[in-house]
């Protein structure tokens, strides 16, 4: 009797807290292959990763798939034999009535065929991103921006100099519509950020009202986007290494600027403090003219009186 065979069987169920995306890209690592022939296998039918295994190799097998987020099973693999000579060639069945015939039969599209990730667009208000790539992006106009905004007021300090007034209103011009660029570009990176948390983008006016608006952008970092598709398409693409590096590069600068204003402002609680002790240790000291300003007068008196007393004795011997 021949030993029993198993096989490895998979039907799209994920392990609990495991996200779809991320066993996508843990199976196309384990295979060695790319996201799109994964997707084959999360259509919902029950596939055979592999067959005519051992007991204990189906064991290995299924301990290195478990470790990539699926729930794969064991099952015994029955040999099935085949006869070639009984395999017939089925032609396929007549149409019995023509495609606009009123007796075909309805047709109708039942769902949507949507890709696996969203095709990303930073200059529009469609598509989705992420917090790591609304970082990444944001960090790479911040860096754009600062040389040229650094250039044109160097620009402006030397026509400020040269008392050059159409120079002035240019480079003020200039100036706006980059501003205004920079302020459009920021809007539509927060409007894809908003649609992959599925939310409107009619949310980013809440960076206008006070009080508020300095605690949503914060929000808009932190709430994790859908894992899935939503009203707004598709998930976006998983984050590249080039987009890892610029986050990274954005929270060091965010930290950086933290650290900085809290030194700053412990130093110049510091200089306060050190200036209320000068100004209270002058005003209790007394300086040098004070004093001779108050003996003085002391010692005018003592001069009176000795002239006084010596004025009698003078008067008797006349």
């Amino acid at each position: 009797m021949s030993e029993p065979r198993y096989k490895i069987v998979f039907d799209g169920a994920l392990q609990p807290g495991v996200d779809i995306t991320t066993a996508k890209l843990n199976l196309a690592d384990l295979f060695k292959s790319d996201v799109a022939a994964i997707e084959r296998l999360f259509n919902g039918s029950t596939v055979a990763l592999k067959r005519d295994l051992s007991h204990s190799d189906a064991q290995t097998y299924l301990q290195a798939l478990s470790k990539t987020g699926i729930d794969a099973r064991i099952e015994s693999d029955t040999a099935i034999e085949l006869n070639l000579s009984d395999v017939h060639e089925h032609s396929p069945a007549p149409a019995y009535a023509e495609p606009n015939s009123p007796y075909a039969p309805p047709r109708a599209s039942v769902g949507e065929n949507l890709p696996a990730f969203a095709v990303l667009k930073p200059l529009s208000v469609e598509g989705r991103i992420g917090r790591l790539r609304f970082l990444a992006w944001t960090m790479v106009v911040t860096l754009v921006s600062l040389p040229i905004l650094s250039i044109f007021a160097l620009i402006a300090v030397g026509l400020v100099s040269s008392d050059s007034t159409s120079g002035l209103i240019i480079g003020g011009l200039i100036a706006a519509i980059l501003g205004l660029a920079l302020i459009i570009i920021s809007i539509l990176f927060t409007v894809q950020r908003l649609h992959d948390i599925g939310w409107s983008g009619w949310l980013w006016l809440l960076n206008l009202v006070p009080l508020v608006g300095s605690i949503f952008p914060f929000v808009i970092m932190i709430v994790p986007g859908n894992t899935g598709a939503n009203r707004y398409g598709p998930p976006p693409p998983p984050n590249s290494t080039a987009v890892k590096v610029l986050c990274s590069l954005w929270i060091v600068f965010i930290g950086l600027f933290f650290v900085g204003g809290m030194l700053g402002g412990i130093s110049a609680i510091q200089q306060e403090y050190e200036t209320s002790l000068e100004s209270s240790y002058d005003s209790g000291s007394v300086t040098t003219d004070e004093i001779d300003v108050e003996v003085e007068p002391a010692a005018n008196s003592a001069d009176d009186a000795a002239e006084a007393a010596q004025a009698p004795v003078d008067s008797a011997k006349e």
